[in-house]
């Protein structure tokens, strides 16, 4: 059930891609299996975040992303995981955040919707 996007979002999307390293939901996986230390963002809306994320994300969506990331995340070299919908937003959003200086940004692709899909825990906590 995926959304169609306009060619021109997907357009910039790919743009935005060329520029940013991706991780897929396994990587993700892996990492906190691991016990590897890295802040793990949510960037869709508010509303959305609010219904139900992924355990021990925060939440800084797109839309106040960049204007709070400093306050909340003051080193560049902080490692980040972005995740939205299906991995486009947090693309976006990632490439944002490299442009700002952070050094350590990464886009799971396939986002919570891939989650939701393979049945791993979401919370609304």
């Amino acid at each position: 059930m995926g959304k169609h996007h306009s060619p021109r979002f997907l357009a910039i999307v790919q743009d935005a891609r060329s520029r940013v390293k991706e991780c897929t939901v396994d990587d993700v996986l892996a990492r906190q299996q691991a016990g590897e230390s890295f802040v793990l963002i949510d960037v869709r809306e508010e509303s959305e975040f609010a219904a139900d994320h992924l355990p021990g994300a925060v939440h800084l969506g797109k839309g106040i992303l960049e204007r709070d990331v400093e306050i909340k995340f003051p080193e560049s070299d902080t490692p980040m995981v972005l995740y939205c919908g299906g991995g486009f937003r947090s693309a976006l959003a990632a490439d944002n955040l490299q442009k700002m200086g952070y050094t350590n940004v990464i886009s799971m692709d396939g986002g919570i919707r891939e989650w939701r899909e393979r049945g791993l825990p979401l919370t609304r906590e």
